[in-house]
């Protein structure tokens, strides 16, 4: 089998265009068949990556070969003797790492973006040419990717090869001006690539980072299944925050707040909640992109692909990902029950968690909750946050079955030594069937409970019997995430979530049940008044600390064109923040348990 090459050239980065020559050297002969993929593993949402190619053509021999597309993503090639040229430009305007950006200041793509899938070739070799920029003000990027480099240059531009399509997608590539550091984890040679303006303490950076993934390398009992691995950060103001795992590397986004800097030594909010997204994605390099569900092997990079177990991929990385801080070292287990107490908070918060499972958060990620609207925090349930609780349970409930000989630990070994290291997938079943080999078959009722009803979880009873009190108070203000006891009295509530605009109050959400909801006020209101005052998000949240449960709130707002007052009747904050707290008097086989669960004492 002949390669197939990807010909890649960011020729002038303020036009915003990667241009792109495939060349397929031996072309189907009743007509080659490409697609652009819909959608990027990881990230659970149609996005239609073709609706950004500006422009497509093909040739062969110097003559054109017609193309007539088949569906919003694909394209049918008339027949050919000769290798099969197809051009096209993409257009990178994406601010996230889920798609291709290209600007005066740096240059980003994920494969999925701008590779086209050549159909009947994909265990092809893929070779990919990146071609640097012409344009001088670009004069001095250097690139940055874990794809294998074949032949490249000292700013790394060149020729790298990936072994199939599967790979070739799987590297995101970032070019640009970057602060680059270094680490080795259990001998494995890691960097982090900085993108963007900032001030990062980039050497406690490196080893707080090879902490975390040596912590993780560890927990699996084996060697790293990678011989190098990236972390790309792209450093901005405060309009993004989150990340995307790849076989060997991981796509980032934060402020700069969120990263370390010699003035601030210790272990801040903001610094501690980057470290956590490290760990999370850094885990899912064999929780998802090794161990996998059998629904994404092969993955059909066309249509969603359904399966009701992302919460065992992405709800037990939630687990492992604050609890690898502790373990490593980096944060002490006060910290951690702040963490938790988060989590659990976040999951309380939601009405949506009695009215879906987690199975069925799972299953219909694509259109539910990839697809948030004003109403989704009654009706849909996380399977990230609400997953990390059910995977805290479980590993409490083997623990306490096999007397702490075993825990979720042995479970992930296991799947990684049966699944992970074979290629095998997960069958929706096969998690539970190989949880209850380790922990008894009375987890059972454990997964009908958790996994597929909307009950709550029996959250203080699992706690208690590991030392810990689960305390359930009002929350202070829209800022309070919980972890911490009450500082100040709480407000009165109306239930409603807000976002302030160039001075304008837009309503985001209303709570199912709450004062706003039962008054009339709905999501899209304008609110341009409280209380006979110029409306503002400050203003509103002052009256509220005036206020008292009973107390009236006079709202004047533009709903489309039509001016409407409502009045809603405030009423005592609901009792939904978390915090956590070691029981003082604990006995000694909680304490025993603690010690086992948090690894101290």
């Amino acid at each position: 089998m002949q390669s197939i090459v990807y010909e890649v050239s960011p020729l002038d980065p303020a036009d915003h265009l990667f241009h792109i020559r495939c060349h397929i050297p031996e072309p189907a002969a009743e007509g080659q068949q490409v697609s652009m993929p819909a959608w990027i593993p990881g990230s659970y949402l149609i996005r239609d990556f073709a609706k950004n190619i500006v422009k497509i053509n093909a040739s062969s021999g110097g003559e054109p070969v017609a193309m007539r597309p088949l569906d919003k993503d694909s394209w049918q090639c008339d027949p050919c003797k000769q290798e099969l040229l197809i051009e096209y430009q993409v257009y990178a305007g994406d601010n996230s790492v889920r798609g291709a950006k290209l600007e005066t200041t740096k240059g980003f793509f994920n494969g999925t973006s701008v590779f086209l899938r050549v159909h009947g070739c994909e265990q092809n070799i893929c070779k990919m040419i990146l071609q640097a920029p012409i344009s001088e003000s670009a004069a001095k990027w250097k690139v940055v990717t874990a794809m294998p480099a074949f032949e490249i240059n000292a700013r790394g531009f060149g020729e790298y090869r990936a072994r199939d399509y599967d790979e070739l997608i799987d590297h995101p590539v970032a070019m640009g001006r970057f602060v680059l550091g270094k680490f080795v984890a259990d001998g494995v040679p890691h960097e982090i690539a900085l993108f963007g303006r900032h001030h990062a303490d980039i050497n406690r950076l490196c080893a707080d980072l090879r902490c975390i993934c040596e912590q993780h390398i560890h927990f699996f009992r084996d060697k790293a299944p990678v011989y190098y691995y990236l972390f790309i950060v792209i450093v901005v103001g405060s309009e993004g925050y989150g990340g995307l795992e790849h076989r060997a590397s991981t796509a980032l986004i934060c402020s700069r707040d969120h990263l370390p800097h010699t003035s601030r030594p210790g272990m801040d909010d903001l610094y501690r909640e980057f470290l956590g997204l490290c760990s999370h994605e850094y885990f899912h390099t064999w929780n998802i992109k090794r161990i996998k569900p059998a629904a994404f092997i092969p993955v059909d990079y066309q249509k969603e692909n359904y399966t009701e177990l992302l919460w065992v991929f992405e709800g037990i990385t939630s687990y492992y990902d604050d609890l690898a801080l502790l373990h490593s070292g980096l944060i002490d287990s006060k910290n951690y029950l702040e963490l938790l107490g988060q989590m659990i908070t976040r999951v309380l918060r939601g009405k949506g968690r009695l009215r879906q499972t987690i199975a069925e958060s799972s299953y219909y990620a694509w259109t539910k909750f990839y697809k948030p609207d004003e109403n989704s925090t009654n009706a849909v349930v996380s399977y990230y946050a609400k997953g990390a609780l059910i995977a805290l349970g479980l590993d409490f409930m083997i623990r306490s079955n096999t007397r702490n000989e075993y825990s979720l630990d042995d479970v992930m070994f296991e799947l990684w030594s049966n699944y992970g290291k074979t290629g095998k997938g997960v069958a929706e079943t096969d998690f539970e069937t190989l949880a209850c080999q380790v922990g008894g078959d009375e987890l059972k009722r454990f997964f009908d409970h958790a996994v597929r009803s909307t009950e709550d979880l029996p959250l203080q009873e699992w706690l208690s019997g590991y030392g810990v009190k689960m305390n359930l108070r009002a929350s202070e203000s829209s800022s309070d995430k919980g972890g911490k006891p009450l500082s100040k009295v709480p407000q009165a509530e109306m239930g409603i979530t807000l976002k302030e605009e160039s001075g304008l109050v837009r309503v985001i959400a209303v709570g199912e049940g709450t004062p706003a909801q039962k008054a009339g006020v709905w999501a899209g209101d304008l609110i341009i008044a409280c209380n006979g005052l110029k409306a503002g998000t400050k203003r509103i949240a002052t009256e509220l600390a005036y206020a008292e449960p009973g107390d009236q709130f006079i709202l004047h707002v533009f709903r489309g064109d039509e001016l409407l007052v409502f009045h809603p009747i405030l009423r005592a904050p609901e009792q939904t923040t978390c915090y956590l707290e070691f029981i003082q008097d604990a006995s000694e086989d909680q304490k025993a348990a603690r010690a086992a669960w948090l690894k101290s004492e």
